[in-house]
């Protein structure tokens, strides 16, 4: 879509094309009054007269700041796109449903197994990623999608290195940007990855669309392995379901307790929903928080939970997704250590606890505590960070670096350092670092010995004489290296 297309859109189509939309929406929801039509979650009933507020809130927020992000992929770029999607997807609707004030009993629609019902029943579920997507990208009507975070680091980084402040572009751009650096077989399996991947099915890609998918099928790494693991070869998924749907297909199951299926969340898009049969052949579904699925579909399998996908014997091994990924590495500034020290306390103990290292990261905001902490916090209902109440929106593996890999390296690269330098010109220097998280002053101020929290004890190593003394800390997340520059630490002007 060319850059010029939304200026002009917005001047002279876009307010007239949000009042079409509107008034389609409110002729909808008179279709939908009848309570035979209730299908949750997610209703149309619920989503109609939402979804038309939040386009009023989107109108008034285009004519009163007119400066939003226009250039391609922006605000007016993504409004063209969604009003066009909601009107394809309205009519089709509007063909389902039956015409205002007739209520006749032989409607195929009013059938809860009927073709006509499940057509109803994936609209719902497209007009609900619609109205989340929307509400996400212009929260109270104003566009925001230029500002959004990608939940995983990594993915962030991919989109916005790859696509700029674009906030929505074409599948077929998408898909070469994707498989740049995720390579994906063509055909079938490139449009099993469209349909998971579209959740709006307009043939676009939008950044909102991106971050549910990595998260779903997260780490980045192995994102598309994920993927098809989860997805393409596992009898258990299943796409575009709702509540009612699911709990309908596992009735055919009640008398083989621990068969499962499961889709993402309708009301929790970015989180996985399980449907069960328990051992006393009820059927419950719950959505585990903040967790990757297969290492919940695994547990589940051991606890005798999740035994027969869709019902099938054979339960797929999922073993290779929970193999231990590199945890990411966090290293710290040296002002930072100084001021850990003075506190009589160390960077990597929990501030929550003020007993164990932190070994997670909040996302997307950033935060580190250790996973007890985490696990307490959210067995309480709470589904923001206890640092700055930023939503949860996963969490990440993250390994603080341990006195005994430190000084293991530590000795390594002065082995490796004779080799490299002649005798007394060996030069030391410390690596900068980003610290990852704002100070925060210890719960526990008492002192701390160094075998308490895995202090660093330097022990005597030869090194060739350095041109000047340079005192250690007795920290384990200092970092040092031999570089191959000719100047000291402390004079970075000096020649060599």
């Amino acid at each position: 879509m060319a850059a010029a297309a939304s200026p002009r859109g917005k001047q002279w189509g876009e307010p007239r094309a949000l009042g079409r939309a509107v008034k389609l929406l409110q002729r909808l929801e008179e279709q939908c009054r009848d309570p035979r039509l209730d299908m949750g979650p997610p209703s149309l009933r619920h989503l109609l007269p939402r979804t038309a507020q939040l386009l009023r809130d989107v109108a008034k927020a285009r004519r009163e700041t007119p400066g939003d992000p226009e250039g391609p992929g922006g605000a007016g770029d993504f409004l063209v796109i969604y009003l066009a999607n909601l009107e394809a997807k309205g009519r089709k609707v509007a063909e389902l449903l039956p015409p205002r004030g007739r209520k006749g009993a032989d409607e195929e629609v009013f059938r809860e197994s009927s073709r006509f019902r499940r057509q109803l029943a994936k609209l719902a579920l497209i007009f609900s990623h619609m109205h989340t997507e929307l509400n996400t990208l212009f929260p109270g009507g104003k566009y925001c999608g230029h500002l959004y975070q990608v939940t995983t680091g990594s993915a962030h980084t991919f989109w916005r290195e790859h696509c700029g402040a674009r906030c929505v572009l074409p599948w077929a751009e998408f898909q070469s940007l994707l498989c740049a650096c995720h390579p994906v077989e063509p055909g079938p399996t490139v449009q099993a990855l469209r349909s998971t991947m579209d959740l709006t099915c307009n043939g676009h890609v939008s950044v909102f669309e991106f971050d549910i998918f990595t998260r779903l099928f997260q780490p980045w790494p192995t994102l598309l392995r994920n993927w098809q693991l989860l997805a393409v070869n596992h009898p258990g998924y299943m796409a575009f379901l709702t509540y009612n749907e699911v709990q309908t297909r596992l009735q055919a199951f009640r008398d083989k307790p621990g068969s499962y299926i499961f889709r993402p969340s309708c009301t929790r898009l970015g989180q996985w929903a399980i449907g069960y049969v328990s051992p006393d052949g009820s059927i419950l579904q719950t959505i585990p928080l903040n967790k990757p699925l297969s290492q919940v579909l695994l547990k589940g399998q051991r606890d005798g939970i999740y035994l027969y996908p869709d019902g099938k014997n054979h339960n797929p091994d999922l073993t290779e997704l929970c193999q231990a990924e590199p945890y990411q590495r966090i290293e710290v500034s040296e002002e930072q250590l100084q001021l850990y020290e003075a506190m009589n306390s160390t960077f990597e103990l929990c501030k929550i606890c003020a007993e164990r290292d932190k070994d997670v990261k909040i996302q997307p905001c950033g935060h580190l505590l250790c996973s007890h902490c985490l696990a307490a916090w959210q067995q309480s209902d709470s589904q923001t960070c206890p640092f700055c109440r930023r939503q949860i929106k996963g969490f990440e593996a993250v390994s603080i670096c341990q006195a005994q890999e430190r000084s293991v390296e530590v000795r390594k690269t002065a082995e490796d350092s004779r080799d490299n330098y002649p005798q007394g010109t060996a030069h030391w220097e410390l690596e900068p670092v980003t610290p990852s998280e704002p100070p925060l002053p210890p719960e526990d101020r008492s002192p701390r010995r160094p075998q308490d929290k895995g202090w660093l004890a330097v022990a005597p190593i030869t090194l060739p004489r350095l041109r000047a003394p340079l005192p250690l800390p007795k920290i384990a997340s200092v970092l040092w290296e031999v570089t191959d520059r000719p100047q000291a630490r402390q004079g970075d002007t000096e020649s060599s």
